[in-house]
């Protein structure tokens, strides 16, 4: 039987660079949701290896080599020795270069099957450093729930995971190079997260957010795609919105609200006025 997993959007609720480190990576101080968006990843063993791309996003990414859920085959088989032939289908709906992890989401999604198929478990500290080996979103996006995240990506808190919350993503289908947003910082050693405290409500986490937090790569990614900024207006105009901010180095941004049926009553009047944008309610926890 095929093993199907999902690959959920990762959204950068707040994203603080705090330090720059010898090596070149950074040190980050992150709170992360992960969206009922997202991709699937399905794996069935079959006579002969084959990896096929499908979806509405299957256009915009290759099925090369340097794809991460082939990187994150390759590096499994290294690890385990395990030869079984297998046909891959990496169906795509997330937008590619878009701050929300779609490829370390899709790379997180194979190995949890691979895992599934070999009966090995994603905690296995060799399974985790392959994870981090791939890519610094790769670790937290295995793990799959709300967490504070620190260093390059590797030290993952989960959160209470209790409060369930509306999502709007919105692309402007502009990509931005994740690295190009770190290049355009101006400063590397900003303030980390205030301590959290208990969020009771929406509105709590919603008015801590805000007030708190910030996105610290949000200016930069918008001197490479300004049009990051005429999203942020359009979310913040939205009825309903409690807080509107870019995720991760953009050019995705979101839009919090109380549940998902205000989510989709904000994200039908977005699409009216900008049927060219990515638009997708969702639903997420923290």
């Amino acid at each position: 039987m095929p093993v199907v997993e999902q690959a959920r959007a990762k959204v950068n609720l707040a994203l603080h660079v705090i330090g720059r480190r010898p090596d070149g990576y950074h040190d980050l101080d992150m709170l992360v949701a992960f969206a009922d968006a997202g991709d699937t990843v399905t794996l069935a063993p079959g006579d002969e290896d084959r990896f096929d791309i499908d979806g509405p996003m299957a256009g915009d990414l290759q099925a090369d080599d340097d794809n991460l859920v082939l990187r994150a085959l390759r590096g499994f088989r290294e690890l385990t020795g395990w030869t079984v032939p297998l046909a891959v289908r990496l169906t795509k709906r997330l937008p590619v270069a878009s701050g929300i992890g779609g490829g370390s989401a899709d790379a997180a999604a194979a190995l949890r099957g691979l895992c599934r198929l070999h009966s090995c478990s994603i905690e296995d500290p060799a399974v985790t450093a392959l994870a981090l080996s791939l890519g610094a979103d790769v670790p937290m996006c295995l793990d799959g729930r709300p967490a504070r995240i620190t260093g390059v990506g590797e030290r993952i808190v989960p959160m209470a995971g209790r409060l369930v919350f509306g999502l709007l993503l919105v692309n402007p289908r502009v990509g931005v190079p994740t690295p190009a947003a770190f290049r355009a910082l101006e400063r590397r050693d900003n303030p980390p997260l205030p301590i959290l405290p208990a969020f009771g409500t929406i509105a709590d986490l919603a008015t801590f957010l805000a007030i708190e937090t910030r996105n610290d790569l949000e200016l930069p990614a918008k001197t490479i795609a300004p049009v990051i900024g005429d999203v942020l207006v359009a979310i913040a105009g939205l009825p309903g919105v409690r807080l509107a901010r870019m995720s991760g180095s953009g050019a995705t941004c979101f839009g919090l609200f109380d549940d998902q049926a205000a989510a989709k009553l904000a994200g039908a009047q977005l699409t009216d006025s900008h049927s060219d944008w990515w638009v997708v309610p969702t639903k997420a926890r923290f």
